[in-house]
Parts: C-alpha cells; structure tokens; sequence
C-alpha cells in the first residue's frame, strides 16, 4: 500500500538535481524535503580552497558529510581531523562544528535530517549556470546577513573558521 504523503523513490545521475551556486560552492541538491515528507536533503557540493565555513551549531537538524575526492578539514565539538576521499563525518544536532577544504577542490555527498535547512540554501544562493564552481564574487559577502538568515533556521555562528595545522 502507498501512502501519497510518504516520499517518492528516486534514481539521479552524476550531475542531474537542482544545482545552486552557493557562497562559493556548487552544490547540487539530489533530493529536498518537498520530496521527502520532511525526512531530509541530500547534495553533491564542491568547493575550492578558499571555502571555510564558520564555526557554527545547528538546533533543528543532524548532518552527515562524505568526502568523495579531495581533502576537508573537519572540525567536530572542538576535535579537528582532516579528511580524504572515503570519510564520513556525523554531526548530530547540538555539536559545533566547522569545515575548510584543504585540497585545491573537494566534492562530498551531504544529508541533512530532518529537512527544512535546505530551503535557506534556495533563499541564499542562485541558480547556477553550469555545473562548475562559480565566477568570483565582485566583493565581500554580507557576514552579518548570512548569520541572520541561518538563525532563522535554528543554526547559531559561533565564531570563525578555526585554523588547523598542517
């Protein structure tokens, strides 16, 4: 028996799903929580040296990470590990973490559960035009902006990229 309100199966290929530019990445969603009753979100990102996510905690939702190719520093409630292709990374809700790509580029796969913070990458990213990374932005983005809009979806910052040793 079906039930409608349940989600949907689905087979996506390498590149197919709804591709953003966003903060520097390509991230490419593979599933929403529209298609998932809430579950979760799924994406395929990829980012350059230059991406360094703040130190931050989400309240709403847990976070999977596996790195593909390339390498990540990961750091996890205080613990820093870098990270090459084959690692998986689990951040339940509540822990500060942060990330930084080491490698020149990095892909990795993302889930996000439950859903719901996949809507701020729609609301704070573009779509994007091709399936690389994107053009260099004209200037700074707008820190406080972007740490506004994510409290709004229960992640706090809570200070910046740490710096971890070679």
């Amino acid at each position: 028996m079906t039930d409608s309100k349940l989600s949907k199966a689905s087979v996506l290929a390498h590149g197919q799903g709804r591709a953003l530019w966003h903060l520097g990445a390509l991230l490419v969603f593979k599933a929403l929580g529209e298609e998932t009753d809430g579950q979760f979100w799924a994406l395929e990102g990829l980012g350059d040296r230059h991406m360094q996510i703040p130190v931050h905690v989400h309240t709403h939702e847990d976070e999977i990470w596996y790195v593909l190719e390339g390498t990540i520093d990961f750091m996890v409630d205080g613990v820093a590990q870098t990270g090459g292709a084959g690692t998986y990374v689990h951040i339940p809700r509540g822990v500060p973490h942060s990330f930084s790509i080491r490698s020149e580029t990095a892909r990795w796969f993302g889930i996000g559960t439950p859903a719901g913070l996949d809507n701020w990458f729609f609301e704070t990213g573009e779509p994007a035009l091709a399936l690389t990374l994107p053009p260099p932005p004209d200037g700074l983005p707008d820190v406080q902006a972007i740490v506004d809009s994510l409290k709004a979806y229960g992640t706090d910052t809570l200070g910046p990229p740490p710096v971890i040793a070679s």
